[in-house]
């Protein structure tokens, strides 16, 4: 699956966009001014109990947070 199938996956399971998650990450102190705070396992934790994303897809929101991919990734 491309990095843009995993985004929309999610974004079609939870109603949330690459922006909402970046939002909801600094809201909750994940990200401090767009830089991750945290470790992949805090991030990926988050994203499977709240949002009840598999490791995979939560991994793809991790590397959107980290500034590893963004939402013109293929």
């Amino acid at each position: 699956m491309s990095f843009q199938g995993y985004l929309k996956a999610i974004q079609d399971k939870t109603g949330k966009t690459a922006a909402d998650f970046r939002a909801l990450a600094e809201e909750r102190g994940f990200a401090v001014n767009g830089q991750l705070a945290v470790k992949a396992g805090d991030i990926t934790k988050w994203l499977k109990e709240e949002f009840d994303l598999g490791h995979g897809h939560a991994m793809a929101i991790y590397a959107l947070l980290k500034g590893l991919k963004d939402e013109n990734s293929k």
